[in-house]
């Protein structure tokens, strides 16, 4: 409870101070970056985790990940925060009123985005819990597999988390509703790709899925910029905090239990198959979004 409290404190803050930092045109790259330490940490979690219960139990993975984190936070009692330096920010889009709370959960392109954000983390989150049962059923070692899977996830979402948001970015003058073209073209391409790792044999299966996990992590920088840029300053933190409340609560929560009540009824197969729909709702979402974003960005830049 308390490591949640703890991330549940910072999730919002750090997105939302990188956000009012950096103007809109770089926001996609600055947001990349952050978002990096999503998929390399989780991996890293899968693979040093794996390694430190192995040799020294299980315990010792808990007691080595704490001190870090301990000294890191230290650190930010020390640090101003660096936003009263931001150029970009207007007075007027920093007054905190009703309607402009009223206004964030009206806008059309923050609900979808909300939606497809929430699919992705039911996959995400249910492929992190699922897959070392997956692999059983596979009749592979979930030991090796896990490590496999890990070093897949920190290749692949580094790179792909951090080309997602250039990409967008580089094609925002041109395309309007870039962050949201990328983010649902990418969840399209990863559904084919995951679907023909459940049939390949191993080891080639780690091929497909290796493609898969690339372009299941090319929204996480846009995503997160998108939410940014149609969000005024002075409510952001609490679109970035209602946003990640909303995505786990109704995302990687509820596929824990679902995506086991579907294995324990059928196999595993059967719930991946689930869990590749999901991803295809995940995109089209998005792309039904595009046509709200331009316009929901361009009214937060006015009011500014």
């Amino acid at each position: 409870v308390c490591v949640g409290i703890g991330e549940g404190g910072y999730g919002p803050a750090a997105p939302t101070i990188l956000s009012d930092l950096f103007p809109i045109e770089s926001r996609g790259r600055i947001m990349a970056i952050f978002c990096a330490a999503i998929p390399v940490g989780s991996a890293l979690g899968y693979v040093i985790g794996g390694l430190i219960a192995a040799h020294l139990g299980w315990r010792w993975a808990f007691y080595l990940v704490a001190p870090p984190g301990l000294l890191l936070g230290l650190a930010c009692f020390w640090r101003r925060d660096p936003r009263v330096a931001a150029d970009h920010l207007r007075r007027k889009s920093c007054r905190r009123s009703v309607r402009n709370y009223l206004n964030l959960f009206r806008t059309r392109s923050y609900l979808i985005n909300c939606i497809a954000m929430t699919l992705m983390t039911f996959v995400t989150g249910g492929l992190g819990f699922w897959v070392p049962a997956y692999l059983r059923y596979r009749h592979q070692s979930p030991d090796v597999g896990m490590t496999i899977f890990g070093l897949i996830t920190v290749v692949a979402g580094l790179v792909s988390t951090l080309l997602g948001g250039v990409v967008a970015d580089k094609l925002r003058s041109r395309l309007p509703g870039s962050y949201f073209w990328v983010s649902g073209i990418g969840m399209l391409i990863a559904c084919p790709f995951f679907i023909a790792t459940l049939y390949f044999p191993f080891p080639a299966a780690w091929i497909p899925m290796f493609l898969a996990i690339f372009f299941l992590f090319l929204n996480t920088g846009p995503s997160n910029t998108a939410l940014a840029n149609v969000s005024l300053p002075a409510v952001r933190a609490t679109a970035f905090a209602a946003n990640i409340f909303v995505i786990h609560a109704l995302g990687d929560v509820q596929a824990f239990w679902l995506l086991g009540y579907i294995g324990g009824h059928t196999n595993m197969h059967v719930a991946f198959l689930f869990v590749s729909g999901i991803i295809l709702l995940s995109g089209v979402a998005w792309l039904i979004g595009v046509k709200y974003l331009p316009e929901d960005t361009a009214a937060v830049e006015a009011h500014a």
